[in-house]
């Protein structure tokens, strides 16, 4: 059953991944977030807004570990640590953070 945001049904795979990676929205996003389980909070978004940026830099979605490296290098050892981030995604940094992201499921670690 696709996800529906705003009055448009968007498709996803069996994983609940979108199927169109241009069919994401911050709209949709909370409606993903809120289909795992969570509130989104800034804190949320923040790394949300890093998974899409390195995204759009590198074309892949990073496997955790490359995650939370380069959430440290850039936004400081608070955030990028693996406490911090299965605290705000509980199904994983990675998997539930790009899923919610709109991404492609991460490879690899995750």
């Amino acid at each position: 059953m696709p996800y529906q945001v705003n009055g448009h049904a968007v498709e996803h795979d069996d994983e609940g991944y979108i199927v169109e990676l241009s069919d994401w929205s911050r709209d949709l996003g909370e409606v993903i977030a809120e289909a795992e389980g969570l509130d989104m909070t800034d804190r949320h978004w923040a790394i949300i807004d890093f998974l899409r940026k390195y995204y759009d830099e590198y074309k892949i979605a990073p496997a955790v570990r490359v995650l939370v490296r380069a959430v440290k290098k850039e936004m400081g050892p608070e955030m990028g640590n693996n406490a911090y981030m299965d605290e705000l995604f509980p199904g994983g940094p990675a998997k539930q953070g790009c899923k919610i992201a709109g991404l492609p499921k991460p490879t690899g670690c995750i």
